[in-house]
């Protein structure tokens, strides 16, 4: 039986056009079931071979797919979360329950639906990350509140004026320079190793806030 992640390489090699989607949406086959995700600086990228320097000093090897994605993180504004988007945005459980968001990725038409869904984040203690579609939007003197639906479930989510919001254009591997801030969505391997599909880097001093 072939496995999705086989699959998803043979698609992804067959049409070009949808490399960026095939790359960032379609899941790995972890060996420990537990994604993960570089944030750090570019020490080098050699063919495949990147080396990441961690936020804790450390240098993290990651072997990528031949065909790998690359996308540049913009700056963007709040102006651009209006209803119709689709947006990534990181989010927190208040003590009253409601979600706060820590962060918007703002993504293109082509890259509408990727990873969609409500899940478990990295980017503190019991941190969600939401991928939907802003069903409406409501000003407010801080900020804005959102609700955004996704396959399957709709969420209510405060923005604040001072988070960061960026977007994501696609880019050219040779944009990826050592000391590059970039945020890479890896799997590990049974042997330890780490492979990636995408590798997302800042540009023009934007840090990938994800």
């Amino acid at each position: 039986m072939i496995g999705l992640t086989h699959i998803c390489a043979r698609l992804a090699l067959a049409f070009s056009a949808l490399l960026i989607p095939m790359a960032l949406v379609c899941p790995p086959a972890y060996s420990d079931g537990t994604p993960v995700r570089v944030r750090g600086s570019v020490v080098s990228l050699d063919g495949s071979k990147l080396v990441v320097r961690a936020k804790d000093g450390k240098d993290v090897s990651v072997s990528l797919a031949d065909n790998f994605a690359a996308l540049a993180v913009v700056k963007s504004s709040m102006a651009d979360i209006k209803e119709g988007t689709f947006i990534g945005t990181a989010t927190v459980t208040q003590p009253d329950t409601t979600l706060r968001s820590v962060e918007v990725v703002v993504f293109p038409d082509s890259l509408r639906g990727t990873a969609e869904g409500h899940y478990p984040w990295d980017l503190g203690s019991s941190s969600m990350m939401t991928n939907a579609t802003v069903a409406n939007a409501v000003k407010a003197v801080d900020g804005q509140t959102v609700t955004v639906t996704y396959k399957g479930g709709e969420k209510k989510i405060d923005i604040p004026a001072n988070v960061p919001v960026v977007a994501l254009v696609p880019a050219s591997k040779d944009d990826i320079a050592p000391g590059a801030i970039v945020f890479v969505p890896a799997e590990r391997q049974s042997d330890g190793s780490l492979h990636a599909g995408a590798v997302l880097f800042g540009k023009d001093g934007v840090i990938p806030p994800m």
